[in-house]
């Protein structure tokens, strides 16, 4: 350990400070059976938080009233109310600019609402971590899941991961601190579930003691000085050179989003590490796959099971971060896939998309089904989906 190590120290809380491996993987945990908005709080009471800002939106709204219990009982250092979406997300930037570990939720047209920040956020190098739980965003209105707004946030610059279930919610909301912290990352990050499917069922959680907190973050790893207004990238907010040079400005801001998108690649080492690969696969050599994120992927499996009493073989691949975007992943684990079928919660197929922008012949992606607005998807749907496009392909695919 070393000499001004906080590991084993004991916070004001009377948690102790654990090395964050050990809180991953070797602390006991014990069995809960808890809604997503719960798993949050969980989350971010071992998670060492000095400030949350909240303001509300269905279906988020649960689990930022739940952090601010934890301002009350001394978890949180700072939690309060901002005056819009656009107003909290611009407030957790000064927070993260000051030097603290910030935590924020949003979802639907609040998201939107925030969205200019999120570039912002990544520009300036803040590790802010916001869990987005997605739901419907367009006209007419509605307050059910789906996934559109996700596929609006893939290139604002923050590494973004999918979690299927609220099990994922709670080790993917402390280890994605750990990994948007690393020096060499230093990026903000997205945590998505689908809302109300995770958000509000409850579903079986293995939660470490309360006792134990990860480390507080240390803004002195920082690759960007805090608040150091000569020094990019903040320079540029107070004495805007793209107004006095049309090359300098080209120059840095070429150069510097190319870091971004750098520090986005740096991140899979770190990521790998800690929730074991970008992707999963279940037999994933069959020549028929679903390939998806997020609750769609738990549809995709139980239209597996029901596609294997018919004997078809149907194999699956799970994304799990859609930043960094797992290319050669998903490039070999569909390299003997005829058929790829992408079912998603929404109506434009942004992960059908992304999977077509990396793979060879990428004919053999299905780009669906697709359900929106708050529908579910039953697995029925997605067997249906597969067998109409089996019988055209007979000579083709055989199960």
């Amino acid at each position: 350990m070393e000499a001004n190590s906080v590991i084993g120290t004991i916070n004001k809380k009377g948690q102790k400070i654990v090395d964050p491996e050990y809180l991953f993987f070797e602390a006991p945990r014990q069995q809960h059976f808890m809604t997503g908005s719960e798993v949050v709080r969980e989350a971010i009471r071992r998670a060492s938080v000095d400030i949350s800002v909240a303001y509300p939106i269905t279906p988020q709204s649960e689990a930022a009233a739940m952090v601010g219990d934890l301002y009350v009982e001394g978890y949180v250092g700072d939690y309060f109310r901002g005056e819009s979406e656009f107003a909290v997300m611009s407030q957790c930037a000064g927070a993260s600019f000051g030097g603290a570990r910030v935590f924020t939720t949003t979802s639907g047209p609040g998201t939107l609402r925030a969205y200019e920040n999120f570039p912002m956020w990544a520009g300036s190098r803040l590790p802010i971590l916001i869990n987005v739980m997605v739901r419907g965003i367009n006209s007419p209105l509605n307050i059910q899941p789906d996934t559109l707004e996700l596929g609006m946030i893939l290139d604002t610059g923050m590494l973004i991961w999918h979690a299927e279930t609220a099990q994922e919610l709670l080790d993917y909301l402390l280890k994605g601190y750990i990994v948007a912290e690393e020096p060499d990352v230093h990026l903000p990050i997205a945590i998505v579930i689908d809302g109300f499917f995770v958000s509000h069922t409850k579903d079986m959680v293995m939660i470490p003691s309360a006792d134990i907190a990860l480390p507080p973050y240390n803004p002195y790893r920082s690759p960007v000085p805090c608040m150091d207004m000569e020094v990019p990238p903040v320079r540029m907010m107070r004495d805007p050179f793209v107004m006095k040079s049309n090359y300098i400005s080209y120059a840095t801001h070429a150069s510097w989003q190319q870091e971004i998108r750098a520090a986005i690649e740096r991140s899979r080492k770190h990521t790998i590490r800690l929730i074991g690969g970008l992707i999963e696969e279940e037999n994933s050599d069959a020549e028929i796959l679903i390939v998806s994120s997020g609750t769609a992927v738990a549809q995709g499996r139980e239209a597996i099971r029901l596609l294997a009493e018919e004997g078809i073989r149907v194999g699956i691949v799970k994304v799990k971060t859609l930043r960094p975007f797992p290319h050669e992943e998903i490039r070999q684990a569909t390299k003997n896939a005829k058929l790829i079928f992408v079912p998603e919660f929404n109506v434009v197929g942004w992960m059908a998309r992304e999977i077509k922008a990396v793979i060879p012949d990428n004919h053999r992606v299905i780009d669906g089904p697709h359900v929106a607005g708050g529908m579910t998807m039953p697995p029925e749907v997605i067997v249906e989906e597969i067998k109409k496009v089996l019988a055209g392909k007979k000579e083709v695919v055989h199960g």
